[in-house]
């Protein structure tokens, strides 16, 4: 057997102290076609060998565009706010030898460390990610990490560019707050949601979206942005710090963010696979075909095996092959239960391997395969069903909805999943 081979890269990050996990909502597992250095489906975030946070330092009010272009050039990082014509504040910011920054956004440059594309809800292929126009900036947001215990985590609207300056123009919303610091929003925001209670499990309810400033203060939504005076309206009682659970969203994209306390909670990739190997071994047939079926751990799309897929009928939860039972029309979508006649679709089973979506279960014997969600399919655990089914995320132009979160198609709102009932009952416990 040839031994595992360790390279000093990934030696040296095993041995960084990890703060959490950053999760593209939408993907399981891995972005269609396979990760691709910064651009992936899941960041980790690590202690950086040499800090690189950063800390307000002072503020330079600048009457004409020399000035500012003097300040912006200087070897400093610094967030400008135009005013006027004739009037721009810069602030600059000072080196924090006791914090380290992520940055995330759209931008494939250097200082970018977490590269997120809009997602594309049912993407199956690299090409399906491709969109007209992205609503995610190219320096969308920042995370800023104390290098000590408890390694609180922040996060601030906009990125650094490549000239280490954050710009908000003159049509930009902005203000001075009450300790007479600037401060603003971006164009299409960054949105977070921190889920009530003190784990990341069935209890946790959700609450009210809130926007994040530049500056990291936390508002509740108005009715319409252009609309709500942030300078008159206090910050709301949210504060920036991320916990286990809190979402993340670039207008675009939505973010989990998973603490390293809270990952010890949930099944392993590995764990996923022995227990879709132990619903397999079982051999569960079509009660129609009586073939035995299979539930690959990859889209049924891309298999070659000529061994039939498990499928279920989502509105009772019943499980057979691809069989032409009871067709109601031409399309395929209706089709009628030969257990129970209940009429409804018929859905290919796909696994859901993505660890950091699961949560606390119910009870320590909960099966990962025993639920799946309605309309893609993707199975799941009972607690994870639950808890994806109450959170709802912004939608595009369509307003908050629940999602799979491993491949974020919408929820149907009667109907969010089904528990699986397989022939002979092999999935009898909860």
């Amino acid at each position: 057997m040839m031994p595992d081979i360790t390279t000093n890269e990934e030696l040296q990050q095993q041995q960084q102290i990890k703060y959490g996990e950053l999760v593209v909502l939408g993907y399981n597992g891995q972005i269609p076609s396979g990760d691709r250095g910064r651009r992936k489906s899941k960041f980790q975030l690590r202690q950086r060998t040499q800090a690189n946070g950063l800390k307000a330092q002072r503020q330079h009010l600048c009457k004409n565009a020399d000035e500012v272009q003097k300040l912006t050039q200087a070897d400093f990082h610094s967030i400008s706010y135009t005013l006027s014509r004739n009037q721009t504040v810069v602030v600059q910011y000072a080196f924090d030898e006791d914090s380290d920054m992520f940055q995330i956004g759209r931008s494939s440059e250097n200082q970018i460390d977490c590269i997120v594309m809009d997602t594309v809800a049912g993407a199956k292929t690299f090409d399906d990610l491709t969109v007209p126009q992205s609503t995610i900036s190219r320096y969308a947001c920042r995370i800023v990490v104390s290098r000590h215990s408890p390694y609180t985590a922040r996060i601030f609207a906009a990125g650094f560019d490549a000239s280490k300056n954050i710009f908000l123009g003159e049509k930009s919303i902005k203000w001075k707050n009450d300790r007479n610091e600037m401060d603003g929003v971006t164009t299409n925001g960054i949105l977070v949601m921190h889920p009530e209670g003190d784990q990341f499990d069935t209890n946790s309810k959700p609450t009210k979206w809130k926007e994040v400033s530049v500056g990291g203060s936390v508002f509740d939504l108005g009715e319409g942005r252009l609309k709500f005076n942030y300078q008159l309206t206090p910050p709301s009682n949210t504060d920036n710090i991320l916990k286990d659970g809190s979402l993340i969203d670039l207008c675009g994209a939505t973010l989990l963010w998973r603490s390293v306390e809270g990952l010890k909670n949930t099944p392993t990739r590995r764990l996923l696979e022995m227990e879709l190997d132990q619903l397999n071994s079982k051999k569960p047939q079509c009660p129609v075909g009586l073939n035995t079926l299979i539930i690959k751990s990859q889209p049924f799309s891309s298999t070659s095996s000529t061994q039939p897929n498990a499928y279920v009928y989502v509105l009772c939860g019943h499980v057979h092959g691809n069989h032409k039972w009871g067709v109601k029309n031409d399309n395929n979508e209706s089709r009628e239960c030969p257990l129970c006649r209940t009429v409804g679709p018929l859905i290919p089973i796909i696994p859901g391997i993505e660890p950091a979506f699961y949560i606390i279960p119910n009870a320590d014997n909960e099966s990962t395969t025993s639920y799946c969600f309605h309309p893609c399919g993707h199975m799941t655990s009972q607690s994870t069903a639950l808890y994806w089914s109450k959170i709802k995320v912004p939608y595009g132009t369509k307003g908050l909805k629940s999602i799979c979160p491993f491949c974020s198609i919408a929820l149907s709102e009667t109907k969010p999943f089904v528990r699986l009932i397989f022939q002979d009952s092999i999935h009898s416990r909860q």
